[in-house]
């Protein structure tokens, strides 16, 4: 008897435990503490390092890394000849920092044992344009851009991005459709294990997707509005293998919100048209929130930030403050960037 006591104990707290977590309060606000400001700076790309380093980078040749527990910032510039390099792509792999611009040449530098950023990747072409990257561990990662040929940019490293390779076209899914993708948030890529997700825009606006590090590679379609070189996708995220989303729109109508918010639950091989004629319209960056079963949303664009607790069925407008990206440290703290400034960012529940 004593036995079966203890048992109904052991029972009741992990009820108690699954209720909690099944029935956590939504975010209903959120306060926005701005920790960098500079007028002269657009920065659309943000990453965490670890639980105390924040980096970003951005135009004017600027980059930065901040000490979150301080918020004291080191702002740095890459020159490279007499050029105004703009990074919108930056990643980390746990020992160094990379950071890519966008435009001809596209310049991939990583910090060295000197503590200077090292130019690691090099590529001329009229139509270059990268957009984002990431790690999938150490030593290997991947960055993606516009198409120079007949399909998407996309380069892998294997040797922790001491050397970067291009895949060839008959490797990848064809592209002269007009599919591209968008720097907008350095969030068109998302990894996971082996896996790697790609989402495109523009003309016609698919997910790229490959199991194996980026060996080989298949296209699913996708409902989101497309058609025009301003349409698509803009960011994708997933919480897990199966659980993901993606949010675009026009960004030169950011208040049409048809067919621009889209959930995939079996990896991304088919997606659904979510909260259609619904608030918001465009957005640049959408993430899960972390410890959230893959039910919480946070979007942000220039027209504001929008929360859903549903995996994009319904949204809240949390504010009208306007950001390009947004990084989470953990459920109720993110860090936010946008025109001329990075912002701390505390969410309420109650």
């Amino acid at each position: 008897m004593k036995n079966l006591f203890l048992v109904l104990i052991v029972l009741t707290i992990v009820a108690c435990k699954n209720d909690s977590k099944k029935y956590a309060l939504p975010i209903s606000s959120v306060e926005i503490e701005t920790i960098l400001e500079d007028s002269t700076l657009s920065i659309r790309a943000l990453q965490i390092l670890d639980s105390k380093s924040l980096a970003f980078g951005a135009n004017n040749n600027t980059y930065g890394l901040c000490d979150m527990e301080s918020n004291k910032w080191l702002i740095s510039e890459q020159t490279h000849d007499s050029l105004n390099l703009e990074f919108r792509a930056i990643g980390n792999n746990s020992e160094d920092f990379f950071m890519l611009n966008v435009g001809s040449p596209a310049l991939m530098f990583k910090t060295s044992n000197s503590g200077i950023m090292e130019l690691v990747y090099k590529e001329v072409h009229e139509k270059v344009f990268y957009d984002a990257m990431a790690f999938w561990n150490k030593q290997e990662g991947i960055a993606i851009g516009d198409a120079t040929d007949t399909c998407l940019s996309i380069i892998i490293t294997r040797d922790g991005g001491n050397t970067w390779q291009k895949i060839p076209c008959d490797k990848l899914p064809d592209a002269s459709n007009g599919s591209a993708a968008f720097a907008a948030s350095n969030t068109n890529i998302v990894v996971k294990g082996a896996k790697a997700w790609v989402a495109t825009g523009g003309k016609v606006s698919t997910v790229l997707y490959s199991g194996d590090k980026g060996e080989t590679w298949e296209v699913f379609q996708t409902p989101i509005i497309q058609g025009l070189e301003t349409t698509g996708m803009y960011s994708i995220d997933f919480y897990d293998d199966m659980i993901g989303f993606a949010i675009g729109g026009d960004y030169t109508k950011p208040d049409n919100n048809s067919a621009n918010k889209i959930r995939t639950i079996d990896g991304g091989k088919t997606w659904e048209l979510v909260a259609e004629n619904k608030e918001p319209g465009y957005r640049s960056c959408v993430q899960y929130i972390p410890n959230s079963d893959g039910k919480e949303l946070l979007a942000v664009g220039f027209k504001g930030m929008d929360y859903s607790n549903d995996n994009g069925t319904t949204w809240t407008h949390l504010s009208d403050e306007g950001f390009y990206s947004i990084r989470f440290l953990n459920d109720s703290v993110a860090y936010a960037s946008g025109q001329g400034r990075v912002s701390k960012l505390l969410f309420k529940r109650n």
